[in-house]
């Protein structure tokens, strides 16, 4: 099978670091804005003006070393929630509830004590298929995947990652493809002042999603 081709851009928003002779610690020195990092990642094939409308999960996915703690709603969780509401809906998307068959189905989780590497969906997204069992979107039996790789960042602060999984082309093979991840990590976070300018972040890096 011809493996699709992938797109990944990474930014940071402390761009390249320059060495001076005045500057003997640059790291030491930068603002907790310039310590967050941007990652997104989608299928190349994919049409996201075919999609219409999409249904976000009403809680976030926990996770610690590949391990779902526990499914959360803290403000802040909330805040992700309304953020991504708002920015797909900016960019044409119709909410709908989940039980009004979504085109696309959005998911939200919390990461803690991820490692560093370059590895697959199949090994690195294994837990997601258990943390977010398609059940929840009307799919039981299924699972869904990421048809690509990336690169993954040693994270000891936390991240924040978020899926646009496909409800409208789901398989009859029992599989629900991934179309777009982005993660974010760095400090203050889930610091809820910064929520709105994060999720902008990760929407500027991917114009291609949009309606029309």
């Amino acid at each position: 099978m011809k493996r699709n081709l992938f797109l990944t851009t990474i930014t940071a928003m402390a761009g390249m670091v320059l060495m001076s002779g005045c500057t003997k610690e640059p790291l030491e020195n930068m603002t907790e804005a310039e310590t967050r990092i941007y990652i997104t990642n989608h299928d190349s094939t994919a049409n996201f003006a075919a999609f219409k409308t999409f249904s976000i999960a009403d809680s976030v996915a926990v996770v610690r070393n590949g391990q779902l703690l526990k499914k959360d709603l803290q403000d802040i969780d909330a805040r992700f929630i309304q953020g991504m509401k708002d920015f797909m809906q900016q960019r044409g998307y119709v909410l709908v509830s989940k039980d009004q068959n979504p085109d696309l189905g959005i998911n939200i989780s919390r990461v803690y004590n991820t490692y560093t590497g370059v590895i697959s969906y199949p090994s690195y997204w294994g837990y997601y298929i258990s943390i977010w069992d398609p059940y929840y979107w009307g799919y039981p039996g299924y699972v869904y995947y990421f048809p690509y790789a990336f690169d993954v960042y040693k994270i000891r602060e936390g991240a924040l990652s978020v899926d646009i999984i496909d409800l409208k082309d789901a398989k009859d093979d029992k599989k629900i493809k991934g179309l777009w991840n982005g993660l974010i990590r760095g400090e203050g976070i889930f610091n809820s002042g910064n929520v709105n300018s994060q999720i902008k972040a990760l929407f500027d890096q991917s114009p291609y999603i949009k309606t029309n």
